[in-house]
């Protein structure tokens, strides 16, 4: 259903009378697709992946069938992976960049009933994001506010699963040498620089 759902809201996306509200709600309901198919394929690799642990009991007899299961996870349905993770990635360069100017359009109050941003979550949404696409959906995580999507890295609603699809594409597709070292003298997980004494 997802496939043929897409291609459908994207022609409606085009029609010339398609407005900035329109156009939001129509990327919401495409990226709720979009992440849906992907749970169900990483749902099918964990099921193999569980058979995998079943075989692992009868070791060394089962070698080759644990070897041939574990390939059959592995590449379970991994071109239809890689169309889905392309199409987030598309989207989330959208939100990020709001290049249609849906958030200045529509104001904060429409892009939170737009979002299910519950109103009493509004101020802390306001506080955390601002006003902006990027920063309600990805930064503060306030999409579908009511829904408890924990503190997991990566876990969120469609349009933070797609703006989250965008900075893991950069950082896998980043040369080495333009990425900052974490682990660098004086960054985050480094080494403590010694403090620089003056003379006063």
């Amino acid at each position: 259903m997802t496939h043929n759902l897409i291609p459908i809201l994207a022609d409606i996306a085009e029609k010339p009378g398609t407005t900035k509200r329109d156009t939001l709600t129509i990327a919401r309901r495409a990226l709720r697709h979009v992440c849906q198919a992907r749970r169900e394929i990483h749902a099918e690799r964990r099921a193999l992946s569980r058979q995998v642990g079943k075989l692992r009991q009868f070791l060394p007899f089962t070698a080759q069938a644990v070897a041939d299961l574990e390939q059959q996870a592995s590449d379970h349905r991994t071109p239809e992976l890689d169309t889905l993770r392309r199409v987030l990635v598309v989207y989330g360069q959208t939100i990020i960049h709001d290049s249609d100017g849906i958030a200045d359009a529509l104001g904060f109050d429409q892009l939170a009933d737009l979002l299910s941003i519950n109103p009493a979550h509004r101020e802390q949404a306001r506080r955390d994001g601002g006003e902006t696409l990027q920063g309600l959906a990805y930064i503060a995580r306030m999409e579908d506010s009511a829904t408890d999507y924990g503190d997991e890295w990566g876990k969120g609603g469609p349009m933070y699963e797609a703006c989250h699809a965008v900075m893991v594409d950069f950082i896998r597709t980043c040369p080495e040498h333009l990425l900052p070292d974490p682990f660098a003298p004086g960054e985050m997980f480094g080494p403590k620089l010694p403090p620089q004494l003056r003379v006063v």
